[in-house]
């Protein structure tokens, strides 16, 4: 009897990942040039999890974004990720969850404020930059359990710098995706 009770007891429940596209609407000021970065930006990523217990699960994230500047090739492009953490209730098809990812990434920028007199002609007014930050993303979410092992799923996140410089656009990201469960 004392077997049985352990074997049910047993702390990792499974696995869950997928792929996610994102949008949303960013701004913020680049300081360093005085520019108003602001527009919906567009990505792609993806996220793994281990689920301990019954409504707990850990694992991690990555996700690259690219906000678009100018009308002329201009772009903020970020990658990030890191380590998250959630928690989860399963209600009757949905499955609601709150959670934090810890992590980093960088940040390129390449701004161009002239335009070329010419094709494969230098552009002067041009500003190039990579810095990476350290940062934490709150989120929350819902699965819709399509079938089993499918879900389809939708999540709202702030992603916040924590370097010194607070170099990044910041505001409302939507997610939605679709996750295997095993």
């Amino acid at each position: 009897m004392v077997t049985a009770v352990a074997q049910e007891k047993k702390l990792l429940r499974g696995f869950d990942g997928g792929m996610m596209v994102h949008t949303g609407y960013l701004s913020g000021n680049l300081d360093a040039i005085g520019y108003q970065a602001k527009g919906a930006p567009l990505g792609i990523g993806g996220v793994i999890r281990l689920h301990l217990g019954d409504h707990f699960r850990i694992g991690s994230e990555g996700y690259v974004s690219t906000l678009s500047q100018r009308s002329n090739g201009s772009y903020l492009k970020y990658g990030w990720g890191g380590l998250l953490a959630d928690f989860y209730k399963v209600i009757g098809r949905f499955q609601p969850y709150a959670g934090l990812t810890v992590g980093g990434g960088a940040m390129t920028t390449l701004l161009m404020f002239e335009e070329p007199a010419s094709a494969w002609a230098a552009v002067d007014g041009t500003v190039f930059h990579k810095q990476g930050f350290m940062a934490i993303d709150p989120f929350v979410g819902c699965d819709f359990i399509v079938a089993g092992p499918m879900h389809l799923t939708l999540k709202l996140d702030y992603l916040c710098a924590l370097s010194e410089s607070k170099l990044l656009p910041n505001g409302p990201r939507v997610y939605i995706g679709f996750l295997f469960y095993h």
